[in-house]
């Protein structure tokens, strides 16, 4: 039989067969399109023709097109549900994927060609985007090793190999201790919990075959438990349990993977001519340097600390009346938060929830981008890798754009955390291609019958990723390796956070916020509310992230640490972190820094486009209506459509004139008086 991940995927706009995939039918698709790659690299390195830009990089964009079809199928179901087959696959793939990149890179009489063509290409007449697709295929070759030799050629390929296996083995570790930890929870232990944390305590319970609720390792469970529980022991050891992930001792734990990732990192770096990790890493982002990503980070964490330390004080006397002695821990900070936030808006999540509903929320993401830029969005059928899945055809003015999915609840075979991932990307170099984009993530699962009721950080997270998948929808380029969010790390997050401001546009919750059982809208009192709220805690929510990233900027920055977790504790008491505030994300599981190389010396990417989504969001505030269709034109014409074709900073340039300061960013998390 033909293995249908190698077949014409005869379905609804060619997504792929999962109701034909099995597990078995994954390794050898991925030989097979790997020999099929090796073949057709081979054979552009042998052309006897003067290289082209047809025959040598349009050939390499064509290469392994098949590879990244398997690879996009299987990469989305492994993340989203994981089992241990797939698990198996994905330590067996790693090397054999990154033997295949490093072949790529140490092919001679490849790199030639390249490096012909950019030598010549003053002389070649190519459009501006095929002048960018040269200069991006030539620095690959470099930074991937094309110009080293011999024994500094086998250093490097042996490196990376090992990084690509060290980067599973640490993501795998990870959802191990997150899927096989709970803790049961009496029926005594719900004294003080919402109704929704409760029943979503139950609904852990069945999915882990306990007997009664449990609190899981799930940010939509573990996060409102350490808000609302009265019971500051149960608090204590979830939040311990939390921050432990991937430092438990024993096969899954973490910490030596750190290590050596940071090793290799740094050897890796050396080899290519480079003094750190940071200094390669930064050299293709918008910031540059280490320099300039520590000045942004020391410019928002001053006001923030002073904040967050303002804010402890009062938690701390809170604490203290309750009958508490010693000093404010990190298990208490939420609970205490919520019952000041109380106080303080008269706010209660668990009067907010019922308004925000998944389905709404979802309905308000459509909206929003069928007024900035019309698109439609229709439920489709079509093949999916888990019951949960929905799917959506994009159009515009009738045609077809995009095909979009979410799959929103979280499970145990599930990585947690929200991402956005094109299985297909969008490109025209033989004809127009659409994307299949995803949005995948975490929230909590309600009882059969129940509306699935999200807090105000999971409606944020909803629209975060949206605005990643709208970056992929519209994309509009000739080439796949720019296409969508092949931008600058630095840069990828503008999208995303910028179309979070849209949930905080009064207009849209007033439509889209509606009571699960009453179907009213949320109250306009409760609504101004909310958003006088919106800055609430921000100290703490900024401390929290910008510490992590200067611990990952502190680890690439100079000489590998032997022990990761000393060095992160020397940047902490280096910077004064707050006792009752931890990193958002530790050494052993902070997967953005070691689950691969993706925000390695980039956690701070988040901040840097922070930047640029509160001043871009001033656009439209400056025009007077948040849903302007000039601005929204032009955000579309210079950002969203263009990928990686022209320069991140030139781009944000086209769309708003000139780069923006941090002004508006302490504007916008209320910490610009603060410090």
């Amino acid at each position: 039989m033909t293995n249908p991940l190698l077949a014409v995927w005869d379905t609804p706009f060619g997504l792929p067969p999962f109701d034909l995939i099995s597990d078995d039918d994954f390794a050898p698709a991925v030989d097979a399109a790997l020999a099929e790659a090796r073949a057709n690299i081979a054979a552009i390195a042998a052309n006897s023709e003067p290289a082209s830009f047809a025959n040598t990089i349009e050939a390499l964009e064509r290469a392994d097109a098949t590879l990244g079809r398997v690879l996009g199928a299987f990469y989305s179901l492994a993340g989203a549900d994981s089992n241990p087959a797939r698990e198996a696959l994905q330590r067996d793939f790693a090397p054999k994927l990154s033997a295949y990149s490093s072949e790529v890179a140490e092919n001679k009489e490849l790199f030639a060609r390249v490096e012909e063509l950019w030598q010549m290409r003053e002389a070649l007449d190519l459009t501006d985007e095929q002048q960018r697709v040269l200069m991006l295929s030539r620095r690959q070759f470099v930074r991937s090793g094309a110009l080293l030799e011999g024994e500094a050629a086998i250093a490097l390929r042996e490196a990376k190999s090992r990084l690509s296996v060290l980067g599973t083995e640490f993501t795998q570790n990870l959802l191990a201790d997150e899927r096989e930890w709970f803790m049961p929870l009496a029926e005594g232990d719900l004294d003080g919990l919402p109704d929704f944390v409760i029943a979503t305590a139950r609904a852990a319970g069945t999915e882990k075959g306990a007997d009664g609720p449990v609190v899981t390792l799930s940010r939509s469970l573990i996060v409102p438990f350490l808000q609302f529980s009265q019971r500051r022991d149960l608090r204590e050891r979830a939040y311990q349990a939390w921050a432990a992930r991937g430092a438990n001792g024993g096969k899954t734990d973490n910490r030596g993977i750190a290590a050596e990732t940071l090793a290799l990192r740094e050897k890796r770096a050396k080899l290519l001519g480079y003094e750190t990790f940071a200094d390669f890493k930064l050299e293709t982002e918008m910031a540059g340097t280490p320099d300039a990503v520590r000045d942004l980070l020391m410019r928002v964490w001053k006001p923030a600390k002073a904040a967050a330390e303002t804010d402890a004080q009062v938690l701390q006397r809170m604490l203290h009346a309750d009958g508490w002695d010693g000093p404010l821990e990190p298990w208490d900070w939420r609970y205490y938060s919520e019952k000041r936030r109380k106080e303080l808006h008269d706010l209660d999540e668990a009067e907010l929830k019922p308004y925000l509903q998944l389905d709404r929320m979802i309905e308000a993401a459509f909206d929003c981008a069928s007024k900035l830029f019309g698109l439609a969005f229709a439920p489709i059928e079509g093949p999916k890798y888990h019951p949960d899945v929905r799917m959506w055809e994009v159009t515009r003015d009738g045609e077809h754009i995009a095909v979009f999915i979410g799959d929103y609840f979280a499970r145990g075979s599930k990585r947690s955390g929200a991402w956005c991932s094109a299985m297909r990307s969008q490109q025209r170099l033989d004809g127009e291609i659409r994307p299949h984009v995803i949005n995948v993530c975490n929230f909590a699962k309600p009882a059969e019958g129940q509306a699935a009721l999200l807090s105000y950080d999971d409606a944020r997270t909803l629209f975060h990723e949206f605005g990643h998948a709208l970056h992929q929808m519209l994309s509009d380029v000739t080439y796949e390796s720019i296409s969508g969010t092949s931008v600058a790390r630095d840069f990828v997050e503008l999208p995303s956070q910028l179309y979070e401001h849209w949930l905080e546009v009064p207009q849209v919750l007033a439509q889209f916020a509606t009571h699960a059982e009453t179907s009213e809208p949320m109250p306009k009192e409760l609504l101004d509310r909310m958003l006088g709220a919106a800055t609430y805690d921000m100290g703490f929510q900024t401390v929290e992230y910008v510490a992590s990233a200067l611990v990952d900027l502190a680890f690439h920055t100079g000489a590998a640490p032997a022990d990761p977790m000393q060095k992160q504790a020397e940047v902490l008491a280096d910077i004064g972190m707050p006792h009752a505030i931890g990193m958002r994300h530790a050494t052993p599981h902070f997967a953005h820094v070691f689950a691969g190389d993706g925000y390695s010396c980039g956690y701070y990417s988040y901040m840097w486009s922070e930047v640029m989504d509160a001043d871009a969001f001033e656009a439209f505030e400056e025009a007077g209506d948040p849903f302007d269709a000039e601005t929204a034109k032009r955000l579309e014409e210079t950002v969203l459509s263009s990928g990686g074709s022209v320069d991140a900073a030139e781009l944000y340039t086209a769309f708003r004139g000139r780069l923006p300061g941090v002004d508006a960013l302490l504007k916008g998390r209320g910490l610009a008086a603060a410090g």
